[in-house]
């Protein structure tokens, strides 16, 4: 008979060896992000179709996540499990087609009506304080995406490699951390969807 979560021993060995692993990605992920600030490629393929698209992806990784905390509160570790995989799932693909799109398009701005690039000051006036509000969205969403990535990833591999008590004293503080940016992803997408081209 297979042994419960709670009976099994921790893999500390595997851990290590996924920590550094993590450690590795977050490095990567980082370099990629930051890369693709500034940086746009002409090339022959139109990506415009990606926002709405990775922006959904983002919305299923919060509906995953809301999934996985009702499963682990009534219990349904194997439901929980599920929806953290497809959470992961949902966050990797948005993030590869994030990176594909800013490549290979230029930034838009919140505010630029005439989508000359710039926000100048009658398009400011125009969408007043709302513009505020989104680049705090968008300030907070763009922090916590990259402060919490590593402990996401960290709070997994204690799962996996059977530290559950570590696993749940992380999960506490990082879990509504990355729903926030699964939601908030979304909302920027909505709020910057007229300035699209």
């Amino acid at each position: 008979m297979e042994k419960s979560i709670y009976e099994r021993e921790p893999n500390l060995a595997q851990a290590k060896k996924l920590n550094i692993a993590a450690i590795i990605a977050t490095i990567v992920v980082f370099a990629l992000v930051v890369i693709t600030h500034g940086n746009h490629f002409d090339i022959e393929v139109d990506f415009s179709f990606l926002p709405p698209f990775y922006s959904g992806l983002n919305a299923l990784a919060a509906l995953a996540l809301i999934a996985a905390l009702y499963f682990i509160k009534n219990k349904n570790v194997e439901a929980h499990r599920k929806s953290i995989y497809a959470a992961f799932t949902f966050s990797i693909l948005f993030l590869l087609l994030y990176v594909v799109y800013h490549y290979t398009a230029s930034e838009v701005k919140f505010g630029d009506i005439n989508h000359d690039g710039l926000v100048d000051a009658a398009e400011k006036a125009a969408v007043g304080s709302i513009r505020t509000f989104y680049l705090i969205i968008l300030f907070t969403h763009i922090v916590l995406a990259a402060l919490t990535l590593p402990f996401i990833l960290f709070t997994f591999i204690k799962a996996y490699t059977n530290q559950i008590a570590a696993h749940r004293k992380m999960a506490k503080w990082v879990y509504p951390l990355w729903l926030y940016v699964a939601i908030t992803g979304p909302l920027c997408y909505l709020m910057l969807m007229p300035y699209y081209p």
